[in-house]
Parts: structure tokens; C-alpha cells; sequence
């Protein structure tokens, strides 16, 4: 088996062109040394594998290189001395480096000192480097480089020439590995490279780390499905389609989509930091000026103009708001799973009945997915008419009770009159049986009225006042072959007793052991209320036959 070369090293910067992301810098570098203006003491600061210590090594060839009369080819390795600062940070290791300094340089005029991760220097160490770094030789120049610019003491600082590198664009990382996949006769999709660049948030050496291991996986092809899998990355088509279902309030599919997104192996907190971030990029998207925000490949960039069109602004900012909220809050949750699916019960509700004002955590109720749902059974409907079908129910008992049959209706559209419609449609509909082998114990009047009463002091337990108030307003009629009459002052009130008709009749059957009871209600608007359940009900009949009641009343002051 050949050695293996990693990318990181095969391809490291040989000259400042090769320096990806740093032009500002290298140019610098550049025109210094060409105009032989370069400081005696630097520092190069900045995030990890954007090239601090490439750039040292480059400038330290250029130096000599600069000052000698040999060829490109010429070895200094005798001009260049590289010293990591986090095995050598002694107060001896320091003084052995002044004690070299000391000796000037055998080819070339300069001698370069290549200091890395120098935060890494002890207390005693910066001061013992103090002197020697404010007043070096002529031949010396130091190049220090560190990622922690913040732990190194001001008075090195001060006397250092600081170079600040930024972190490399997820673009030009890419492009740069476009170069490398020519190189090396590798296909990739412009997809496949965006996610390694993203995946290595600014810092070249980790992209080209990435970019083996994805190869040493998929081979010479990289493909976007590839290389999301071996990253364990959320693809963005999740994302794009977790939003398609959130513009189309469909609560029950997003949350399912947000537990097979879990049953990956992902965190909920990445999986929502990731939807804010979908968010935010489709609201850059909407505008032309923006859109130049959008650090994307060009695929997917197609798909964020075609879902921006679907979203609205409002919805976007809402999103947005809702999201981050989530983000702060995660980490203190107790249950951070709630925490998000809420968020998201939440985001599928903005768009919903938008005409109507909803307060900022609405979220649409589960009965209006229950009354979409395929399943419900619906009555058939046969000239206007809908075909009652039993329903199966367990096993029968002996008993005196008929038989009933029951359907259920679907809700309809969510409207003042469809609600109305739709107490009506979901109330139980009976159809009694043949009753002729059922008993018929006869009863008169009084009892009847008895049971009238008893009946609405029931209604009224059960908080069902607005029928047991109707059952108040006139007293019931015992007619013969036991039909009672009630006549009622309007047709609301015959419509609403009509719905609880039937468990009227059940419970008078029942108490008088008579199945041949019916109940007829009739409308006369000029009736007024006769029946009387209350003491003052009773006391203001009493006065009607006798006036001198009320001034017996007033007279004592008594209460009723």
C-alpha cells in the first residue's frame, strides 16, 4: 500500500497565490517585501486552517529569497527556525532562543523566527522575550502566529506588527476545491462541495479534511446524498419540505416529518437553529438587492426563489421570531421535544384563517384535522334524505329499553352559521323500534307534571339551563292514548327542545313504565310562562288570585 499524502499537506500554499481567502493580506506581505518595508516583529491572528502559518513559512522564504543571489531552488533551512510555543514555553526555551539570535545568519541577510500558538508562552516567558522582541538584531525577524490573540500580554502586542486573518468564505472554499477535484480527476456536484465549504465554517485545512474522508467514502464521485449521509448533515431538502407543510397548516404531517428528522440521530436544537436559518435565507431571497446574502450552490438556489414566492413576508418574520425564540430557550427547557413541536404547531398556525386576529402562540385546534381525516364515516345521502344505519353494539341484555340506532355527521366549514349547523349535525340521531311488546302502565296528569319537574331540576344540575328553561315555560298537556302536548311562544325554542326530545321521552318511559309515551310541541307566540318550579314563581301566581299577598309582604318586610 503507497503512503496516503493527506490534501491538507499535498496542497498547502507554496507562494502567496496559493493562499486562498487572505488576498488583502498576502498583497501586504507582498509590497513590503518589495519595497523593503517589513517590520522586524509580527503577528499573524486568526481562526484555525486559514493559513497563519502557511503564510509564515511562505514570507520567510521570500525573505531570503529576496536578498540572495541563488536560484529558486536554494534550501534555507539554516535561515528558518520554527518553534512551537505549547512544547517550548519555558523560561528556558526563550533564552536559548536569544542566545541564537545572537548569531547572524551563514547564507542570506535574514534570519526568521517562526513562533507558533505563542499565547501558549508563559507568564515569565513573554517577559523574558520582552527585550529581545522590542530590539532585535538587524539579521532577526519574528513571525509569531497564535489563534488566541486576547491571551497575549499588551506589551507584546505593542511591539508587534498584527496581521488579522478572517475566516475563508464558503465560496472560495469551494472554488478551491473545484481545483483540487480537477487535480485529482474527482466528479462533484456543486451541491456536494457548498455542504463540505459550510461544513467547514471558514477554515481551509478542515475543508480539505472533510473532502478526503467524503472521497475515502463515495469514491471519485461526490454527490450531494453522498456526502450529507457521511456528514450527518440535515439535507436542505428537509428543510423545503418541512416548509411546504408549514405554509399548508398541516400540523400532523410536520410533526412527523420533525420525528424522523429526531430518529436520525439529530438534535432538535440543530434541527431548529437550521430551520431559522431555511427561514432567513428565504427572506433574503425575496428581494433582488439581498439575494447576494444567499451562500448557496446554484441548484439549490433555484428552489429557494421558487418557495420565497410562497411565503409570505409576515409569515417569514413570524417564523423567524418564533424560531429564535425556540433557540433561546432550549437549553433551560425541561422538555426540549415539546418545546419544539410547539414551536412548530405554532409556525403551522400563523397562515391559518388569516383574515381572522389570533393571538401570537395560536395554534389550530386538533379537531379541525380530525374532521379532514379520510377515516370519518359520512351518511349517504338518498334524495335529500340521509340513510340511517345501526351501529353495532355489544352483546344484548334483557331489558325493557328499545333498541336505538345512531350516526354521526362530519363537521362542516368554519363559519357562525356552519357552527350552528354543526351542533346540529354532530347531535345524535334515534330511531325507536316497534314498541308494541313493551309495557304501558297507565298515569295521570300529576304524576306527569312530577316528573316534568324532576326532570328539568336534572337539566339544571347537569348545567344544561337553557332547555331546562324552556321545559319551565308552559305546564305539559296529558292527552289520550298518552300523548303529552306542550305548546311553546316561538320556533327557537321548539328547535332546540326537539334535539332533546328523545332523552326527554327516554326518561319519562322509563319513570312511568309506559313506551307508548309521545311528546308533541306546538308554537303559539301570545302563550306566557305558567309552569312554576321556584318559590318566587309560585309567590307571584299566589298574588295574581290573591293581591293582598304582595301587601302582607311589604307590611312585614318578609322574604321569599
Amino acid at each position: 500500500m503507497e503512503h496516503f499524502i493527506v490534501s491538507a499537506r499535498k496542497y498547502r500554499p507554496q507562494n502567496f497565490e496559493d493562499v486562498v481567502g487572505q488576498q488583502s493580506i498576502t498583497n501586504t506581505l507582498e509590497n513590503a517585501i518589495k519595497n523593503n518595508h517589513l517590520a522586524q516583529a509580527l503577528l499573524f491572528t486568526g481562526p484555525r486552517g486559514v493559513g497563519k502559518t502557511s503564510c509564515a513559512r511562505i514570507l520567510a522564504k521570500q525573505i531570503n529569497l529576496q536578498d540572495s543571489t541563488n536560484n529558486e531552488d536554494e534550501d534555507f533551512a539554516f535561515n528558518i527556525f520554527e518553534l512551537d510555543a505549547a512544547s517550548n514555553n519555558s523560561v528556558d526555551d526563550i533564552r536559548n532562543l536569544t542566545d541564537q539570535v545572537r548569531i547572524p545568519p551563514q547564507t542570506g541577510k535574514y534570519k526568521v523566527y517562526i513562533i507558533d500558538e505563542v499565547h501558549m508562552l508563559s507568564q515569565a516567558a513573554f517577559n523574558a522575550f520582552l527585550k529581545t522582541l522590542e530590539e532585535p538584531p538587524n539579521h532577526a525577524i519574528f513571525i509569531l502566529a497564535t489563534t488566541e490573540k486576547h491571551k497575549i500580554i499588551p506589551t507584546i502586542l505593542s511591539r508587534c506588527q498584527i496581521f488579522d486573518f478572517k475566516r475563508i468564505s464558503v465560496l472560495d472554499a469551494k472554488n478551491y476545491l473545484k481545483k483540487i477535484c480537477e487535480k485529482e480527476n474527482v466528479t462533484a456536484d456543486d451541491d456536494a462541495l457548498h455542504i463540505i465549504a459550510q461544513k467547514a465554517d471558514g477554515a481551509m485545512r478542515d475543508a480539505l479534511s472533510i473532502f478526503d474522508r467524503v472521497v475515502s467514502f463515495s469514491g471519485n464521485n461526490l454527490t450531494r446524498e453522498a456526502v450529507t449521509q457521511n456528514l450527518n448533515v440535515l439535507d436542505y431538502e428537509v428543510y423545503f419540505n418541512i416548509t411546504d407543510l408549514l405554509l399548508k397548516n398541516k400540523i400532523p404531517e410536520v410533526l412527523m416529518a420533525f420525528n424522523t428528522v429526531l430518529s436520525k440521530g439529530f438534535e432538535g436544537h440543530h434541527f431548529i437553529n437550521g430551520l431559522a436559518s431555511h427561514f432567513r435565507d428565504l427572506l433574503v431571497t425575496k428581494d433582488k438587492n439581498t439575494i447576494t446574502l444567499l451562500e448557496v450552490g446554484d441548484n439549490a438556489k433555484k428552489k429557494y426563489l421558487e418557495q420565497s414566492q410562497k411565503a409570505s413576508l409576515q409569515f417569514l418574520i413570524s417564523a423567524i421570531d418564533k424560531a429564535n425564540d425556540c433557540d433561546l430557550k432550549y437549553k433551560s427547557s425541561k422538555n426540549q421535544r415539546l418545546l419544539v413541536e410547539l414551536t412548530l404547531m405554532q409556525i403551522a398556525s400563523i397562515t391559518f384563517d388569516g383574515e381572522k386576529k389570533k393571538h401570537s402562540n395560536y395554534i389550530i385546534p386538533a379537531t379541525f384535522f380530525t374532521a379532514l381525516s379520510p377515516t370519518k364515516p359520512k351518511p349517504v345521502i338518498v334524495a335529500n334524505k340521509p340513510i340511517i344505519k345501526e351501529v353495532k353494539s355489544q352483546p344484548k341484555e334483557k331489558t325493557l329499553i328499545p333498541k336505538l340506532k345512531e350516526i354521526k355527521r362530519s363537521p362542516s366549514a368554519l363559519s357562525l352559521k356552519s357552527l350552528q349547523n354543526k351542533k346540529e349535525e354532530n347531535s345524535t340521531l334515534i330511531e325507536e323500534e316497534n314498541y308494541e311488546n313493551y309495557p304501558k302502565t297507565p298515569f295521570n296528569e300529576e304524576q306527569l307534571k312530577e316528573l316534568w319537574k324532576k326532570y328539568y331540576f336534572k337539566l339544571q344540575k347537569s348545567g344544561e339551563k337553557n332547555i331546562a328553561s324552556i321545559l319551565a315555560v308552559k305546564a305539559p298537556i296529558l292527552n289520550p292514548n298518552f300523548e303529552i302536548l306542550l305548546t311553546l311562544p316561538n320556533e327557537l325554542m321548539k328547535s332546540q327542545l326537539e334535539r332533546n326530545k328523545l332523552n326527554l321521552l327516554k326518561f319519562l318511559r322509563e319513570k312511568l313504565n309506559n313506551y307508548s309515551i309521545s311528546l308533541t310541541i306546538n308554537v303559539n307566540e301570545t302563550i306566557e310562562k305558567e309552569f312554576v318550579y321556584h318559590t318566587s314563581d309560585k309567590f307571584k301566581k299566589m298574588c295574581e288570585k290573591n293581591p293582598l299577598l304582595e301587601k302582607l309582604k311589604n307590611t312585614f318586610s318578609l322574604e321569599i
